[in-house]
């Protein structure tokens, strides 16, 4: 049976507050798909109504193709770990993880058995009769993964589950949580505020924002094709740079700016006249002194930040504008210093100009 979770126009209010809005979407069997967005965008309450633990206000919630209403969290076929993971400290490593198939009734040998291949899926096997409180925080995020998949669930929701993680433990349970759902091919809902867990983990992604979807894409084509100045802006950094549209050819728009005219790729419907702004991450600009490039751009260099591998410098360009520049640090070039003049360019297929909205405003 498909492991497929489907959301079909679902709306959610509390009072006069909606969380969500008109919601549509596929999330295939067997996807590792997560909802990115800042706090209070909605993803939390997403996931909840998959679960079943809230109904929407409108709209349908389907899972394997058969519609959830009514259906409590128990009654689902999902399993859902919380961001406390709330195992048991009393109980050892292979209780916990059995402890759901305890509820079911399953015989106790069972149980144990079940628990013993799930350790070995997560790379613990000398640990079932340890007490939880003996495990490191990466492990005990592991067992309570495997005490999710002992019940045996299509569909996994976790709600932001490595935010009490240290950076580098999240940044090693990304690895870990993407081999576990290859392996076991569970459908994998994962909500979270870190970019670089959605980005790294995901077979695609949802950007939220108050209460609405965005956009719906793999982590590529979200960073490098925005389809909204919010996605843009949210996602990774980048350089905003707004004006009024002047000419739109060949799948282009030239932008007439503050620091002059700029082009790059043209994202939804844009005419001659429109408010427009366009978006060049700081990786895609380059020092090109006095070179005769397209996209140039003079500044002053205001600061610059030593991140090790590489350097961020913040420029100042007309209108006061700040520009940011990142540069490898390879040894190749010189690098100006605060206070020198700096000339800028980046390549039009290296930007995308969208239509103005509040949420690209500066």
């Amino acid at each position: 049976m498909s492991n497929d979770v489907k959301l079909d126009r679902v709306t959610m209010r509390f009072g006069s507050f909606t969380a969500v809005r008109d919601a549509s979407l596929t999330i295939g069997s067997g996807e590792f798909f997560s909802f990115l967005g800042p706090s209070g965008c909605g993803k939390t309450t997403l996931l909840r109504l998959i679960s079943g633990f809230i109904e929407p206000s409108e709209g349908r919630v389907l899972i394997g193709g058969q519609e959830m209403a009514g259906i409590g969290p128990n009654k689902r076929p999902t399993a859902l770990i919380f961001q406390n993971l709330a195992l048991f400290p009393l109980m050892t490593v292979a209780e916990n993880i059995a402890f759901g198939l305890e509820v079911r009734g399953v015989a106790k040998a069972v149980r144990r058995r079940r628990a013993l291949e799930l350790l070995d899926l997560i790379a613990l096997p000398d640990a079932a009769d340890k007490k939880v409180m003996e495990l490191s925080g990466g492990q005990r995020q592991r067992v309570a993964i495997a005490r999710a998949l002992a019940v045996e669930p299509k569909v996994m929701l976790l709600d932001e589950p490595l935010s009490a993680l240290d950076l580098k433990l999240r940044q090693h349970m990304r690895g870990e949580l993407r081999a576990i759902q290859r392996r076991t091919g569970v459908t994998f809902v994962y909500i979270t505020h870190d970019q670089g867990e959605a980005l790294t983990m995901s077979d695609r992604v949802a950007v939220m924002s108050q209460g609405r979807i965005e956009q719906i894409a793999t982590a590529a084509e979200i960073y490098d094709a925005p389809q909204t100045p919010f996605v843009a802006s949210f996602v990774g950094e980048n350089n905003p740079f707004h004006g009024r549209v002047s000419a739109v050819a060949e799948g282009f728009a030239v932008l007439d700016t503050p620091l002059g005219p700029v082009r790059g790729r043209a994202g939804g419907s844009l005419a001659a006249g429109d408010r427009a702004v366009l978006f060049a991450r700081p990786e895609r600009l380059r020092l090109v002194n006095g070179q005769a490039v397209e996209n140039a751009i003079e500044s002053a260099v205001l600061q610059a930040s030593f991140e090790g591998s590489f350097v961020n410098l913040i420029l100042r360009g007309a209108g006061q504008r700040d520009i940011v520049l990142q540069v490898t640090n390879d040894g190749s070039q010189d690098l100006p210093q605060p206070g020198d003049p700096a000339r800028v360019a980046f390549r039009p297929d290296h930007a995308i100009v969208l239509p103005d909205a509040a949420s690209a405003a500066p």
